[in-house]
C-alpha cells in the first residue's frame, strides 16, 4: 500500500467514525420541544415567577437585557427578574411569538421571538413603549441540547423603538 493510498484510507475511516458518532436531530420534535420551552417561560413571566422564567437557562448562561446589562449565570438572571417582577413588571402580561427557529447543528438551536408586554407600571431608564401601552422586544436565544433537553446558554433582549412621528 502506498503512502497516499494509506492516508486516503485513514481519511475515509476517520470520516466514517465521525459521521457514526455525530448526533442526529428530529427537527420536528426539537421544534416542538423548544416551542414548549418558550410557552413555559412565557407562563413564568405572566405568573411573575422568576424561578419558572429562568428554569431553562444553563447554570453558566449569560443574558443581556434591553438596556445592555449583562447578567452572568442562571442565579443572577433569576435574581434580576425577581426584582423586576416585584416592581415595574409585577402586573405585566407578555405574549410571545416565535419568529424564527433554526438548527445550525444537531445539538444547537437559535430562536428569535417577539415579546409584546402590556400592563407594566414603568420601564427601565432609556426604554420607551413601542406603541401606547405596549413594549415590544426582540429576544434571541442560543440553546444547546444536552441529555435530550434544550437549555438556553445565552440570550439577548432588544427593545423595539417606536416609529418616528410623521413630519408636519
Amino acid at each position: 500500500m502506498t503512502r497516499s493510498s494509506m492516508l486516503s484510507s485513514l481519511a475515509v475511516l476517520s470520516l466514517s467514525f465521525l459521521s457514526a458518532g455525530c448526533a442526529t436531530l428530529d427537527e420536528a420534535q426539537a421544534e416542538q420541544d423548544i416551542r414548549q420551552l418558550v410557552t413555559e417561560q412565557t407562563a413564568g413571566w405572566n405568573a411573575h415567577d422568576a424561578a419558572v422564567w429562568t428554569q431553562s437557562f444553563t447554570d453558566d448562561a449569560d443574558f443581556t437585557n434591553i438596556v445592555g446589562t449583562v447578567f452572568q449565570g442562571r442565579e443572577e438572571i433569576e435574581s434580576r427578574h425577581a426584582a423586576i417582577f416585584a416592581s415595574i413588571f409585577k402586573t405585566s402580561h407578555a405574549e410571545v411569538t416565535v419568529r424564527r427557529l433554526v438548527f445550525p447543528g444537531p445539538d444547537v438551536a437559535v430562536v428569535d421571538t417577539v415579546h409584546e408586554v402590556t400592563g407594566h407600571t414603568g420601564l427601565p431608564p432609556g426604554v420607551q413603549n413601542t406603541e401606547e401601552g405596549v413594549l415590544r422586544t426582540q429576544m434571541k436565544y442560543v440553546l444547546k441540547r444536552t441529555d435530550n433537553q434544550w437549555r438556553i446558554v445565552t440570550g439577548q433582549n432588544t427593545d423595539v423603538k417606536p416609529a418616528p412621528k410623521p413630519a408636519p
